[in-house]
């Protein structure tokens, strides 16, 4: 790795050590972990999507096109569509930027963070992503006595997740070497399962362990059909095997027991 690359892994770190520091308390780490992940997960699929939709829409020729500022009203009309492109559907108002904007003021952060999620995880229902996403934010319990002993102060709790996450320059990491979203998720994983001396971090695979895994398995190969984890628990073997060998050198997609998964 060169310097440029610990540079910037360094920097991420640092950031998701100071959100887990800044919500260190009476909970312990394993249970945090489970709301910073979560609600990366939840900014990581709100930018994968805007990105996607976007994308395809500048190439249209509507050069200012922002899905974030779209209404409700006119993204529902490509919720059918999306579904089976993306294998879910997130509405403007819902994206994670969205959510954040208005986070500080809303009363009912909680709920709405609720209602959000379940919205994400139903989108998906009766689609083949079905299964992904099927109880996929349940380890985000935002009624939780853990963040707080009344709702103010939960959403109070939930405000500084959600900053926290805002405020890691994942775009910034975009163009670079490494896998921002991944590196995060494998050094919090790393970090909680090391210390957690509970059911979960001893099923970890260390990420030195799951790299010299993948690069066993591609020795000698540039490319690959498809790359298939049976044993799918923390991800990290499919994230390992999308930063050794480049998403784009998977040709049909990344598969772990049953299920495709359409959003790595």
């Amino acid at each position: 790795m060169n310097n440029q690359n610990m540079g910037e892994r360094e920097e991420l770190h640092k950031k998701i050590w100071s959100i887990a520091d800044d919500l260190r308390g009476s909970v312990d780490g394993w249970d945090f972990k489970q709301y910073i992940l979560g609600m990366m997960f939840y900014r990581y699929i709100s930018e994968n999507i805007t990105n996607y939709i976007n994308e395809g829409e500048r190439k249209a020729g509507d050069k200012d096109f922002d899905y974030a500022k779209l209404s409700d009203e006119v993204a529902e009309t490509q919720r059918e569509e999306l579904v089976k492109e993306k294998g879910f559907f997130i509405l403007p108002s819902e994206l994670f930027c969205n959510v954040h904007k208005k986070a500080k003021n809303d009363e009912n952060l909680n709920e709405t963070l609720e209602k959000v999620f379940k919205n994400i995880e139903n989108s998906a229902k009766g689609a083949e992503s079905e299964e992904d996403f099927a109880g996929l934010f349940d380890d985000i319990d935002v009624n939780s006595n853990k963040l707080g002993a009344t709702v103010a102060k939960r959403n109070d709790k939930l405000v500084k997740i959600l900053n926290g996450i805002a405020d890691i320059k994942l775009e910034d990491y975009k163009s670079n070497s490494i896998d921002a979203f991944g590196d995060a998720y494998e050094f919090l994983m790393s970090m909680y399962a090391s210390n957690a001396g509970k059911s979960g971090g001893e099923f970890f695979t260390p990420q030195e362990v799951s790299e010299l895994l993948t690069r066993l398995a591609v020795v000698g190969k540039k490319s690959v059909n498809k790359v298939y984890d049976p044993a799918c628990g923390s991800g990290s073997l499919l994230l390992k095997s999308a930063k050794i060998l480049g998403k784009e050198n998977v040709r049909n997609g990344f598969f772990r027991t049953r299920n495709k998964l359409n959003y790595i």
